[in-house]
């Protein structure tokens, strides 16, 4: 299976190896403070999908020195990228947003922004504030949009349509911003058939990268109770790398596949519980990406090279 890697591609870009500093901008969400719903989507904990960024306690800049230290082992004279992960990170007047972005660009190890956001909180002044600072530094922004199937949509309350989605897209790209596009597999009542075809979507949707993440169940989450009822079945691993194999193979050669799975806090993972060790889960997809390239008869690359 030949696919565009994030490595492969920082490295490329940037000239070595790059690691994502996962920060909390202090934000919340509309999904969660009545303006679009009130308990966010199914899934999410009450960390907003920032498990494992640094907590919002001090400066960004501190806030980076910590998350550097727990890194350290991993990216020896490498570079970062600061990651705006928790909640919607463009939810909050553009002042806010530009001191705390200009906190985390001003550091010179510091090579790019990603902000995740929802499509749905993307005004004419925040994307001319991207768009500002993406003249200093690379700005990405990272878009949740899951599946583009309404049925799954409305099961984990996402809150807005496809062509709200298809709109931001738009935008970010006439401001010359990179997209990344959040696409999670396993949701309920989907087929593999449906996944691929949400797979197939992103890629023609003009984002620049994609990230594919396993449906897991927390502790603490709506989707947590639907699962203790029954209501909501689990890939297998063999299952998941199947699905992720498929989905692979509809992309364009040169988006980049910045997440291959993903996996929760281990104190607070329900199931499944085989997505705990990460390490393992990727070994066994590294494994089974080079049995299919062997029976195709031709060697195995994990990225495909611009």
């Amino acid at each position: 299976m030949e696919y565009r890697s994030f490595h492969q591609a920082m490295r490329e870009r940037f000239g070595c190896k790059v690691y994502k500093l996962a920060l909390d901008g202090g934000m919340t969400c509309p999904n969660r403070d009545g303006t679009v719903g009130e308990r966010g989507c199914i899934f999410c904990s009450d960390v907003g999908s920032g498990d494992f960024a640094a907590p919002a306690c001090g400066s960004i800049s501190q806030q980076i020195a910590q998350a550097k230290q727990r890194v350290a082992a991993k990216n020896k004279n490498g570079r970062y990228i600061a990651y705006f992960q928790s909640f919607t990170n463009t939810y909050a007047p553009v002042p806010y947003l530009e001191a705390l972005f200009r906190q985390a660009l001003e550091l010179e190890d510091i090579v790019a922004l990603s902000v995740a956001t929802r499509p749905d909180c993307l005004g004419p002044e925040v994307l001319s504030l991207l768009k500002t600072l993406n003249r200093d530094k690379p700005v990405w922004v990272e878009l949740g949009l899951q599946t583009i199937h309404p049925e799954s949509a409305r099961y984990i309350r996402r809150g807005y349509g496809l062509p709200v989605y298809d709109q931001a897209v738009r935008r970010l790209k006439e401001a010359g911003l990179e997209v990344i596009t959040h696409v999670i597999l396993g949701l309920p009542g989907e087929t593999m058939e449906d996944m691929v075809e949400t797979a197939r979507y992103v890629g023609a949707s003009g984002a620049d990268g994609i990230k594919l993440q396993l449906l897991h169940v927390l502790e603490g989450t709506d989707l947590a109770q639907d699962y203790r009822e029954g209501k909501v079945p689990v890939l297998t691993q063999e299952e998941y790398i199947h699905i992720l194999e498929a989905c692979l193979a509809v992309l364009p050669p040169d988006l980049v596949v910045h997440r291959l799975t993903g996996d929760g806090p281990k104190k607070d993972l329900l199931a499944p519980l085989w997505s705990a060790n990460k390490k393992q889960v990727l070994n066994a997809i590294r494994a089974a990406f080079a049995r299919d390239q062997v029976r195709q008869g031709s060697q195995y690359h994990p990225f495909v090279p611009k």
